[in-house]
């Protein structure tokens, strides 16, 4: 049996981070991981350049059933933390919309970077690592050894064992339930869970229109009455993606249905009656073309509209004006359902909080045994917030194991 101070199980951004943190303390870490590499989520993040932080992090850019639990962490280690190593790194970086941060080149130069300082810290990894088994040595029986683990490769020995295995999404990248599985067996509630970060799916006769107008995006405001995102929408073959299709399915309730304002920015009502004098001999599709995709036009007018489709501007009354508006600042949809964790970012739900100290993120019901990153009820916007609730997790567990 080798004995390790701490042994970390998961090697994403969360595990990645507490092995450093707890490294650079001196104490002698081990992280396996299932999988033939470490970090396979962050190579694959922001269309591979990684959207590692976000500029403007709030706790309230993160669902929990217990909103104030990510505080104490995100305070502990902020995204100017994070961006100071980068630039220690030297690894070039650029702002997009909303404070995100990629990098220039690569999501490799993140991985890299903490890599490097895996091996700095002194860290050994052990990849293609199945752990079979988790014994915690009673008391009595304990000398500096907490857990026992049993794994594909050998037996291990640690006086910390640290569970950063993510959630359940995206399956092909190894993603398991065995996380919450290690929660239960220390008598840990863990919440119910659900795909989150993920595309909606739709089989009523909004499918036939998303299939006409696959690869379509466009800015709107998208709402489920309660909350609201004002970002691009990505009609698809299957039904609606994009970020604001995203950021809303966290706070979508199957069977719910929510609205569209396919022109967030202009108050339709009075524009649609100025052009009514400004081009009486125009058609409404013309009109609206100005404004929305030429396509996107002709499906909404077969749904709103399709008994005056050939009336000119003047020959419109301003009632039907009106209500064709208030139809594209309020397009009423219902998804069927989501694409599920095949193509979720996220995984909502999991270890509930209410069972770890928000400083340590050690369990309340099994000493030395500690929760981070994404198999925590806690998850972040799209925008960088899930990577930096697995840094600044991470951080908080790694200057206590």
């Amino acid at each position: 049996m080798v004995y390790f101070d701490v042994i970390i199980i998961g090697g994403g951004a969360s595990g990645l981070m507490c092995a450093i943190t707890a490294g650079q303390r001196g104490r002698r870490v081990l992280l396996v991981d299932s999988s033939n590499k470490v970090g396979k989520k962050i190579l694959m993040s922001g269309g591979g350049r990684c959207n590692f932080a976000n500029l403007y992090i709030e706790s309230n850019n993160f669902i929990s059933a217990n909103p104030h639990f990510c505080i104490s962490a995100l305070n502990s280690y902020t995204q100017w933390d994070f961006i100071g190593s980068v630039v220690n790194h030297q690894i070039p970086y650029h702002e997009r919309k909303h404070g995100q941060l990629f990098c220039d080149n690569s999501a490799k130069d993140i991985l890299g970077m903490l890599l490097l300082e895996c091996e700095r810290s002194g860290v050994k990894i052990m990849t293609s690592c199945i752990v079979e088994k988790i014994t915690a040595l009673e008391r009595e029986q304990k000398a500096e050894v907490s857990f026992e683990l049993e794994t594909s490769l050998q037996r291990l020995s640690c006086d910390s064992l640290v569970v950063a295995t993510g959630g359940l999404s995206i399956p092909t990248m190894g993603s398991t339930a065995f996380g919450y599985q290690v929660a239960e067996q220390f008598s840990m509630n863990v919440l119910p869970r659900r795909a989150g970060l993920v595309p909606f799916t739709f089989s009523d006769h909004f499918k036939r229109i998303s299939e006409r107008l696959s690869g379509l995006a466009l800015e709107v405001e998208l709402s489920n009455g309660a909350v609201s995102f004002h970002e691009n929408i990505l009609f698809t073959h299957r039904g609606l993606s994009g970020p604001a299709v995203l950021q809303l399915s966290n706070y979508w309730q199957p069977g719910s249905p929510v609205w569209v304002n396919l022109l967030p920015n202009i108050e339709l009502q009075g524009w649609l009656l100025q052009q009514k004098v400004a081009q009486p001999k125009a058609l409404l599709r013309t009109v609206l073309s100005t404004q929305l995709a030429k396509n996107l036009v002709n499906e909404l007018q077969s749904l709103f509209w399709p008994e005056y489709h050939e009336k000119l501007m003047a020959d419109l009354p301003d009632k039907v004006l009106l209500s064709i508006a208030d139809s594209l600042h309020n397009w009423q949809l219902k998804p069927s359902g989501t694409e599920g964790y095949r193509t979720a970012e996220v995984t909502l739900g999991g270890v509930d909080t209410a069972g770890l100290s928000s400083k340590t993120m050690e369990s309340k019901t099994q000493s030395s045994l500690y929760f981070i990153g994404e198999v925590v009820d806690v998850t972040g916007h799209l925008g960088g917030f899930n990577f930096q609730w697995a840094w600044s997790s991470g951080f908080a567990a790694g200057q206590y194991v």
